[in-house]
């Protein structure tokens, strides 16, 4: 790890279990090819060319069939919307299981209990969120409250489009509640926050690029594999740093139950999301510093992905219903906070 990055605080989560292996399912009857889409958020490119490479070669020395599989990005939320709106995804992979639920909410594309169908909660790696400064971290960065100082430009997406934004809207709202005590004083942080945002972009790649490749902004708040994928690419420009506190994400996975019935996918697409969890799967997520859930592929990338001190969204927010409904919906938080500015 870069001797530039800085651990402050030490990790609270539960260690993650060793889940189950891929199933023994059988591809349908009489196809010797298939296609599949997965429709994912912005910063799972990388991973996902990778996994399906994996993948595919698996599933041919398995079955003999031939898959292909395409892949679409963009903002979680804009994503289940587009899934919503008809695109013929055979599998999400968003950024939060909040805009996963929404599949369900809008038009019954995936069952309620969707999260019951695979281990974890259906989420075969975690990440959380980092602050990626300028190299040498010149404005002396290093905790979320230097993020409200007058002399701070921050970088993040939009919380109404991208699932990132919202970990990071979050994690910021939890930080400000224990330290100065209360919602209204996190409220009061946020607000401050965003008041340092020149643009919102609409997803978490977009933003990556606004400040990396347009060279806007102080800092940028950012997935702990988005920041990896930084340093390595504009290594000379960027430094991150872990905040004292941040929060534990969980990307969650499902098959999209309407369009794999409809298709004929679904035992392709579910033995796709169930590889995630095996141990190929699981070190390629790590490769891609993506926190991976197995034991052994978390002893192997525990040097690139440290302890931290994190805290789950359910034990702080109460579960994604009640975090839309209290800050992402419509005239909720951030709506009055950034209505503002």
């Amino acid at each position: 790890m870069s001797s530039r990055r800085r651990v402050i605080g030490i990790f609270t989560a539960a260690a993650l279990a060793t889940v189950a292996g891929v199933s023994q399912a059988q591809p349908a009857a009489g196809l010797a090819s298939i296609t599949l889409l997965n429709v994912s958020y912005d910063p799972t490119r990388e991973l996902y060319v990778e996994f399906n490479a994996a993948f595919i070669k698996y599933w041919k020395a398995k079955t003999g069939q031939t898959v292909t599989i395409k892949q679409s990005h963009g903002g979680s939320g804009k994503q289940a919307r587009s899934i919503i709106d008809g695109l013929d995804a055979d599998v999400a992979t968003l950024a939060l299981a909040g805009d996963t639920d929404a599949l369900h909410t809008n038009g019954n594309w995936i069952p309620k209990d969707w999260q019951k169908r695979l281990p974890l909660n259906s989420s075969p790696y975690t990440s959380t969120i980092v602050l990626v400064t300028r190299a040498g971290n010149p404005k002396n960065i290093k905790d979320w409250d230097d993020l409200i100082r007058p002399d701070v430009k921050v970088i993040t997406p939009n919380p109404k489009t991208s699932g990132g934004a919202r970990w990071n809207y979050l994690a910021a709202w939890e930080f400000a509640k224990r330290k100065y005590g209360s919602e209204a004083k996190a409220k009061e942080f946020v607000g401050k926050l965003y008041a340092n945002v020149p643009v919102l972009d609409s997803g978490a790649r977009g933003s990556s690029i606004t400040f990396a490749q347009r060279a806007q902004g102080d800092v940028f708040i950012s997935w702990e594999n988005e920041a990896y994928l930084l340093e390595k690419e504009f290594g000379n420009t960027v430094d991150f740093i872990y905040p004292s506190l941040s929060i534990l994400a969980e990307p969650a996975v499902t098959v999209v139950d309407k369009n794999v019935d409809k298709k004929g996918t679904r035992v392709v697409a579910q033995a796709y999301l169930e590889y995630l969890y095996s141990e190929e799967g699981q070190d390629i997520a790590g490769k891609n510093f993506y926190r991976p859930t197995s034991a052994k592929a978390q002893a192997k990338y525990a040097k690139q992905l440290p302890k931290l001190n994190l805290f789950k969204l359910q034990d702080a927010f109460g579960g994604w219903e009640k975090a839309h409904k209290d800050h992402f919906a419509d005239g909720a938080s951030f709506d009055q906070i950034y209505l503002k500015k």
